[in-house]
This record gives C-alpha cells, structure tokens and sequence, in this order.
C-alpha cells in the first residue's frame, strides 16, 4: 500500500484534533445529501460563474472530509488543497444554509485551524 510522506507534519497532533470533534464531524459528513442547495447561499460562488469548487458543500467535503476520510495521514501537499478550500475559496462569512443542519461554517473553521496548526497559511502573494 503507498503510504504517504507525512514529514513536516505532527499527524498525532491532526489525529487529536479529528478526535475531539469526530462525533459532529462524523455526523455532518453522513447528513450531507450533495443536494447543494448550500451554494446559493455563499456570494463566492455566485460571483464566480457557479463554479461547483465554491459550493459549501463541496469546500466542506473536500476539506474536513478529506481529513476524516485520510484519518489525519496527511502531506504538506494535501493540506495545501485543504488550504485552498478553507482560505482561498471561503471568507467564512458564516451565510452557508445546509436545510439538513449541517454547520459548515464550524466545519471549515475547524480544518483551518488544523491547517494553522501545521504552519499552513492562505498565501496573499499568490496572483
């Protein structure tokens, strides 16, 4: 099986943080039913041409999802895709309506702060 490199990345300490907030987490991602229906509701993605990479939905699938489904084995490299999710494709504005509950907000507050801490930032010099 192909195991990822993982160095330069305190993966015990991303484990930890999954667990403390598995059961909400592991509930938010069975509830979602990919109806998006969320993404009218994030002024991002009606500002970009209905591009389907900025529906909550997605950025919340594609972001803590990712992270629950690696069970927190993940590289710079992945958590750089979760970055761009969470920080370039976000603003976090806290308007994302999911009709089943689901507080995406929270969820990608959480995968960023996980991001945070291992020393993965939104990069502002980008073009």
């Amino acid at each position: 099986m192909f195991k990822k490199n993982t160095a330069g990345v305190d993966t015990a300490r991303v484990k930890e943080r999954l667990e403390e907030h598995k059961t909400k987490m592991k509930l938010s991602l069975k509830a979602c039913a990919h109806c998006t229906l969320c993404a009218e509701s994030c002024f991002l993605y009606m500002a970009r041409d209905k591009d389907p990479k900025y529906t909550p939905s997605y950025k919340f699938i594609n972001s803590i999802g990712l992270l629950y489904k690696t069970k927190g084995n993940v590289d710079k490299v992945t958590l750089g895709e979760i970055r761009d999710n969470v920080w370039e494709r976000c603003a976090l504005c806290t308007r994302c309506y999911c009709p089943l509950g689901i507080d995406i907000p929270e969820m990608i507050a959480l995968a960023r702060s996980i991001c945070r801490e291992q020393g993965v930032y939104p990069q502002y010099d980008r073009e």
